[in-house]
């Protein structure tokens, strides 16, 4: 599904430079689902904002399905986010003035879909999170766990090959991170690759792999076997530390 080879970027202001990936080597399967951990500040947000394009690498390469994404001009950028890419993130980003129907709508009609599709499409999804109940309240009749679903149903609406989650159960009590959760886990078993940042370790365990990010650099790639027993692990090139601010001359 994806490829990063040598995946570098750097933020910079008028004295100080902080490199927020150094030489990222990253592969993903389709029907993938791979937890990124790390302590904060480690790049993982960052290695999400440039697999959803979202971001540009200063240097490096990346094909998402299949074709080489690196080098595309803004507009391509969104046609591509667009057509492959659903987006959930911890703050669940909903319109408070749009019905939860339309919240969900909004990224098909975004894309230029016609009116009906985008309505069939966006109450499947809706069906699929177990809310078509509440298709015409707004955002702020909704509890926490409900809105991050409809949140989840806006991402998959478009029928995306990929999903990208920004700490999808941050702002959410355990019970209802558990059912997010396995959501998440229904969707991937229906096809649908994830990648997914977390902070919680026994979410990130229960992930096919768990891609543990430190300094900007790849520290570890484990298999769900691997975080259950530790004991085999896929190796990554030592390196030394890379996320520390450097100054500038």
């Amino acid at each position: 599904m994806l490829v990063m080879s040598q995946i570098v970027k750097s933020y910079v202001t008028s004295t100080v430079e902080t490199r927020a990936l150094s030489s990222i080597d990253l592969h993903v399967a389709e029907g993938e689902f791979v937890a990124l951990t790390g302590p904060s500040g480690s790049g993982k947000t960052t290695l999400l904002n440039v697999a959803g394009l979202l971001e540009s690498p200063d240097s490096g390469t990346y094909t998402l399905n299949g074709k080489d994404v690196s080098s595309l001009n803004d507009r391509q950028r969104s046609q591509c986010r667009s057509e492959l890419i659903g987006f959930i993130f911890q703050g669940f980003n909903l319109l408070p003035d749009l019905s939860v129907i339309d919240n969900i709508e909004l990224p098909l009609r975004i894309r230029g879909m016609k009116a009906s599709e985008r309505r069939a499409q966006s109450t499947k999804a809706l069906a699929t999170v177990g809310l078509s109940n509440r298709a015409q309240h707004f955002p702020a009749q909704l509890s926490g766990g409900q809105q991050q679903r409809v949140a989840i149903a806006r991402a998959i609406a478009g029928e995306p090959k990929l999903i990208l989650a920004d700490e999808p159960t941050g702002n959410l009590d355990s019970g209802m991170s558990e059912q997010i959760m396995g959501l998440l886990h229904e969707i991937n078993q229906s096809g649908t690759t994830i990648m997914m940042v977390t902070h919680d370790v026994e979410h990130a365990k229960k992930a096919a792999r768990r891609v543990v990010i430190r300094d900007g650099k790849l520290q570890e790639d484990l298999s769900k076997s691997d975080n259950a027993s530790a004991a085999s692990k896929r190796p990554a090139a030592a390196a030394p530390r890379s996320n520390a601010a450097v100054e500038l001359a």
